[in-house]
């Protein structure tokens, strides 16, 4: 199976975020009152702009409480996020070596913001990788599910969206995959994967779900 580019998620794909976003999220939705199924929680919020999920919270809390989301609390889960990443963030085992080796067009397009998304590919090295075509869901009207963010990157790298591979570890980032056209693989690799992760992305569509790079460089185009 080959492919003339692929395009990575970040959070999850490249970088073992989720397992940090996850965490830090819980602690702070416990403490105004919203829990969560895990599962459900990640099906739901996983892959999400900051915008989409703000807004989902939002809604959440205002049916729970009446009122609007705590001030503060937006900007008190971000920088804790932030500051966590900071010093606990690592690449994901053979991503590296899967990029040194792949010599064919590649992207990123991540739902993180720009400013984000720069930070965790520089503290993991990955970066130049990549440069300049690192894409974030700010740039685009409609954030994964949406096809928008995929379509993109497929036109600033001049690839087809037939001929692109998206590597996802969330479904909502599958289904914007699928919706965009492109072959998608389910990728279960990261620190925050649970048992059901890989039924679940078969369940959004991905065609062949991953549990490392070591069993994709098994399967990658050279």
């Amino acid at each position: 199976m080959t492919f003339s580019a692929i395009i990575f998620d970040c959070d999850g794909v490249l970088v073992d975020s989720e397992k940090i976003y996850l965490a830090v999220e819980r602690e702070h939705l416990v403490r105004i009152g919203l829990e969560y199924d895990q599962t459900e929680y990640r099906r739901r919020f996983m892959g999400l702009n900051y915008a989409d999920y703000f807004g989902e919270l939002e809604h959440d809390y205002r049916q729970l409480k009446g009122t609007a989301l705590p001030a503060d609390f937006s900007g008190a889960l971000r920088a804790e996020c932030a500051r966590r990443l900071e010093t606990e963030l690592q690449l994901i085992e053979g991503a590296d070596a899967l990029l040194e080796r792949y010599a064919g067009a590649r992207a990123v397009a991540s739902s993180s913001t720009p400013e984000a998304l720069q930070m965790k590919l520089r503290l993991t090295d990955l970066h130049h990788h990549f440069d300049p075509h690192i894409y974030s869901g700010d740039e685009v009207e409609n954030g994964k599910p949406a096809p928008d963010l995929f379509l993109m990157a497929a036109s600033k790298i001049g690839i087809p969206p037939a001929e692109c591979l998206v590597v996802e570890d969330s479904e909502n980032g599958v289904r914007a995959g699928l919706a965009a056209g492109m072959t998608v693989w389910g990728f279960t690799g990261g620190g925050h994967a649970d048992e059901s992760l890989a039924e679940r992305l078969q369940g959004a569509g991905a065609h062949v779900v991953m549990s490392g790079y070591r069993e994709m460089q098994e399967h990658a185009v050279s």
